[in-house]
C-alpha cells in the first residue's frame, strides 16, 4: 500500500531549464490545501516537476500549506536538489510518513532527559544531527550506519585498513566494505519503498538468527522469513519454527548454562535444546539424512548467503579481497564469522570487545554531520564552474553545523563528484581533488569491464559533507576473570564431533594462541573459532583470528549426487552469476526500456543449452530462452572464445521482434571446451515494420512486424560489430 493518503493536483509547471512555464495559481493551491486539512490530514509532502533547478513553487506551496494549519511539510527539493522527480517525490513522501512520529517521539525522549545534557541523533550518513536537524528520512539506516562507524574505527585502532563489516543480528546480516574512505550510496530500497537520501552504503540480506529454516522436498533453504522475537527460534521454547539459531543449538556451538533463564512460554526456563533437535529430527528423517548433517547443511547455505552479499559489494565491483580483514559484530556474528571468512578467501577476523553492541558504539563516536547534493550535468572540462558549485554548497554545510554549535575551524569539509557518460545513467561518485578523468575510466573499468572512448564525460551532480571530530575511541583493556573455567563441550563443525574448550574472553592471555576449534564466550555474544584457525587476543581486549590451514576436501562420484543441500548451494552460486549479469546490464545500458523499465532477463545454460539457473527477471523471456541458446549451438557458425551472437528469431526460441537475445560462450581456460553460455535477453522500443513499437495488428508475415535477426556474430575478438550489424 502507498505510504500517503491522498493526492492534490497543482496547476503549474517550471520547465527542465527553470523557466516558468505556468505560474503557480495560488489561490486554488490554497483552497486545496485547506480542503485536505479540514479532511483532517496533518502531514505534507510537496512534489513538483523539475524543482531540482528551481523550488520556488514548491517554497510558495508549503507556506501556503503552513498557514492554513499543516503540522508538517516536506518540501522534494529539500530532500536534495537531484534530478529524478521519482525517487525525490519518494523520498518527500516516506519522510513526511515518518518525520511527525519520529518527532514526537524525539519530544518524548528531550523530556525525560532534560536537564542531562545534548542530545544528538545518528543518521543514515554516519554523522550525527540535533533534533532541530534531524529528519525521518535521514534515520532510516541509523542503526546500521552506526555499526559501520564503529566497526571502521576499532578495525582501524587495531592497525587493520581494509575491512569488511560483517553484522549479524537476528532478522539480517548487514555488510559494508571499507577500503580507505567512507562508502556511500546513492539510493536504497527498504520494504519496498526507495529512499534517495546520505547514507552509507550498507547491503543487507534476509539471514540472521531468527531466519526460517524450510524444505520442500527438494532443496533446504534459508529465510527471508524470519521466526522474530516471539515465537522465536525452536529452542526459545515457545513453539517457534526451525530458525538459523537453533543450528548452533544442536550442534554444540551455544551452550544453554551460559545462557539467561528467560525462555519458555513464561520466559523463565533455559533454551530449549530438545525442541530444537526433535523438530530437526522430523525434518532429517524427512530428507534422509542426520540430524547433525541437516544442521550442518542449513548452516552452509546461510553462509552462502552472507558471503553472496559480500561478493555483492566487492568482487562483484571489481574490488580484490587480497588483504582484507572480516570485522564481525552483532549478535550472531562471532558464531558465523570464521565460516563467512573461509567462503570468501579471507584469512583475518577481528572482533571487538564490545562487538555485541557495536553500532551503539559507533554511534558514540561519531561526530555532528550536514551534506548537500545537488545535480549541475556539466562536461568534465567545466571544473572550474563545478568547483564555484561546490564552495557555495560548502558554504551551506559549514552554517547548518554551525547552527549547531560546531566551530567552523573543526569542520572537516569534503567533496564528492558523481560523473557518467553523456550516454548512460549510471554515476559513479569520485574525490573531487583527483584526476576526475583519469579516476573515472579507472573506476568505471574495474566496475564494468569498458571503458567508452568515444562518449563524453559528465560531472552529473556534486556531494558536500561537513564534518565535526567525533569522539575518541577509548582504549579497552583485556580484563580478567575470576570465573570457574567451563568444561568442554562436544562441538559438530566440518562433518565431525570435536572436544572444545569454552572460554571467557576475560580469561584469556594477551597473545596466547586458542587453537580452534574452541568457544570463546562473551557477555554479548558466543565467538565460534573453527578448526584451521588460531585466535589470539591483542592488548586492546580484541581477538584477532588468523586462518593457519586449510583442508581441501577430495571429490568423489558419491559427491557429485543431488542432495537438498548441495542443490541449493549450487542454485545460489549459479543464480547469482544470472543476477550479477543483469546488474550490471542495467546500470550500463542506454534504453530506458532497459536502465528503467527493467524490461531484460539474463539466464545461464549449460553447454548443452539447458536452462541451469536465472535471475528472477521476466518471466516471458525465460520459458523460451533455452531454445534460443540451442539455436546458436545448432547454426554451425564457429563458436570460440570471444565471440557473442545475436538474434530474435520467434522460430528459434525467441519471443517478440522487439526481444533480442545476445548469448555468449564460456570456456575452460585454455579456450578448448564450452562450459556454459549465458545469455541476456532485452526488449528494444522499436525494430522496425509496419508500425511503431514493431507489434502491428494488420502484420500478416512476422517481417511485416519488424526486422528478423537470424543467429549472427555480435561481437568477434571481443570486438563489437557495429559496422557489420548496420
Amino acid at each position: 500500500a502507498p505510504l500517503y493518503e491522498t493526492v492534490l493536483e497543482i496547476d503549474e509547471r517550471i520547465s527542465a531549464n527553470g523557466a516558468v512555464v505556468r505560474a503557480l495559481d495560488s489561490r486554488a493551491a490554497r483552497a486545496g490545501l485547506l480542503r485536505l486539512r479540514e479532511a483532517g490530514i496533518t502531514s505534507l509532502a510537496i512534489v513538483l516537476l523539475h524543482s531540482w533547478i528551481d523550488p520556488a513553487h514548491e517554497l510558495e506551496l508549503a507556506e501556503l500549506a503552513r498557514e492554513v494549519g499543516f503540522e508538517h511539510v516536506t518540501t522534494s527539493g529539500a530532500c536534495g536538489a537531484l534530478i529524478k522527480l521519482v525517487p525525490r517525490g519518494r523520498t518527500a513522501v516516506l519522510d513526511a510518513y515518518l518525520s511527525p512520529v519520529l518527532q514526537a517521539y524525539i519530544d518524548r525522549v528531550a523530556s525525560a532527559l532534560a536537564g542531562v545534557g545534548e542530545l544528538l541523533f545518528m543518521q543514515s550518513s554516519g554523522g550525527l544531527a540535533d533534533r532541530a536537524h534531524f529528519a525521518g528520512r535521514n534515520a532510516v539506516l541509523s542503526g546500521p550506519a552506526g555499526g559501520v562507524v564503529g566497526a571502521i574505527e576499532t578495525a582501524r585502532q587495531a592497525g587493520f585498513d581494509k575491512i569488511i563489516g560483517f553484522d549479524m543480528g537476528g532478522t539480517s546480516t548487514d555488510v559494508c566494505h571499507y577500503g580507505g574512505r567512507y562508502e556511500r550510496a546513492e539510493e536504497a530500497e527498504l520494504a519496498g519503498v526507495t529512499v534517495r537520501v546520505p547514507m552509507l552504503d550498507i547491503h543487507t540480506v534476509a539471514a540472521g538468527g531468527g531466519s526460517v529454516l524450510s524444505y520442500d522436498g527438494a532443496r533446504f533453504q534459508v529465510g527471508p522469513e524470519s521466526a522474530g522475537a516471539s515465537p522465536g527460534p525452536a529452542c526459545y521454547g515457545r513453539g517457534g519454527p526451525l530458525a538459523v539459531t537453533d543450528i548452533h543449538a544442536v550442534l554444540g556451538r551455544l551452550q544453554a548454562e551460559h545462557f539467561p533463564r528467560i525462555f519458555g512460554p513464561d520466559q523463565n526456563a533455559p533454551l530449549d535444546i530438545e525442541a530444537a533437535r526433535d523438530k530437526f529430527s522430523r525434518l532429517a528423517e524427512r530428507a534422509g539424512l542426520s540430524v547433525e548433517a541437516t544442521a550442518e547443511g542449513f548452516l552452509k547455505i546461510a553462509i552462502t548467503h552472507m558471503a553472496g552479499a559480500i561478493k555483492e559489494i566487492t568482487t562483484g565491483r571489481g574490488i580484490d579481497l587480497e588483504g582484507y580483514t572480516l570485522v564481525s559484530f552483532g549478535g550472531a556474528g562471532g558464531q558465523h564469522a570464521c565460516l563467512v571468512a573461509e567462503a570468501l578467501g579471507l584469512e583475518r577476523i577481528f572482533i571487538h570487545p564490545l562487538a555485541g553492541v557495536l553500532s551503539a558504539l559507533g554511534i558514540g563516536l561519531s561526530g555532528l554531520s550536514a551534506t548537500r547534493q545537488k545535480t549541475v550535468g556539466l562536461p568534465l572540462e567545466q571544473m572550474e564552474t563545478a568547483r564555484a558549485e561546490a564552495a557555495l554548497l560548502l558554504e551551506d554545510v559549514k552554517a547548518e553545523l554551525r547552527a549547531q554549535g560546531v566551530n567552523e575551524q573543526e569542520v572537516e569539509g569534503q567533496i564528492w563528484a558523481g560523473l557518467r557518460y553523456d550516454n548512460a545513467d549510471t554515476v559513479l561518485e569520485l574525490d573531487f581533488g583527483e584526476d576526475l578523468h583519469a579516476a573515472f575510466e579507472r573506476a568505471h573499468k574495474r566496475r564494468f569491464g569498458f571503458i567508452d572512448e568515444r562518449a563524453k564525460i559528465l560531472i552529473e551532480s556534486l556531494r558536500v559533507e561537513g564534518r565535526s571530530l567525533g569522539s575518541a575511541l577509548p582504549e579497552i583493556p583485556p580484563k580478567s576473570g575470576n570465573r570457574d573455567v567451563p568444561a568442554p563441550v562436544r562441538l559438530y563443525a566440518k562433518g565431525a564431533w570435536h572436544t572444545a574448550p569454552v572460554l571467557w574472553r576475560d580469561q584469556l592471555e594477551v597473545g596466547k594462541e586458542i587453537v580452534g576449534p574452541a568457544v570463546i564466550l562473551d557477555q554479548g555474544g558466543t565467538n565460534i573459532i573453527e578448526s584451521g584457525w588460531v585466535a589470539v587476543l591483542n592488548d586492546t581486549g580484541g581477538l584477532v583470528a588468523e586462518r593457519r590451514s586449510r583442508t581441501a576436501k577430495k571429490q568423489t562420484k558419491q559427491d557429485t549426487a543431488s542432495d537438498p543441500v548441495r542443490l541449493e548451494l549450487f542454485n545460489q552460486m549459479f543464480m547469482a552469476v544470472a543476477r550479477r549479469m543483469g546488474a550490471v546490464l542495467g546500470q550500463t545500458a542506454r534504453s530506458v526500456n532497459i536502465k528503467e523499465r527493467l524490461d531484460y532477463s539474463c539466464a545461464v545454460f549449460d553447454a548443452q543449452g539447458g536452462l541451469v539457473a536465472n535471475a528472477p527477471h521476466m518471466p516471458v523471456h525465460i520459458g523460451s530462452m533455452d531454445l534460443s541458446v540451442k539455436a546458436v549451438i545448432r547454426s554451425g557458425l564457429p563458436i570460440r572464445p570471444g565471440v557473442s551472437f545475436v538474434h530474435n528469431n520467434p522460430y528459434a526460441g525467441g519471443t517478440h521482434l522487439p526481444d533480442i537475445n545476445v548469448i555468449t560462450p564460456v570456456f575452460d581456460p585454455h579456450g578448448e571446451e564450452v562450459l556454459f553460455y549465458v545469455c541476456a535477453r532485452g526488449h528494444h522500443a522499436d525494430i522496425g515494420g509496419l508500425a511503431p513499437g514493431s507489434m502491428s495488428p494488420l502484420a500478416t508475415t512476422i517481417e511485416e512486424e519488424g526486422v528478423v535477426i537470424d543467429v549472427m556474430p555480435l561481437v568477434e575478438d571481443g570486438r563489437f560489430l557495429e559496422a557489420e550489424m548496420m
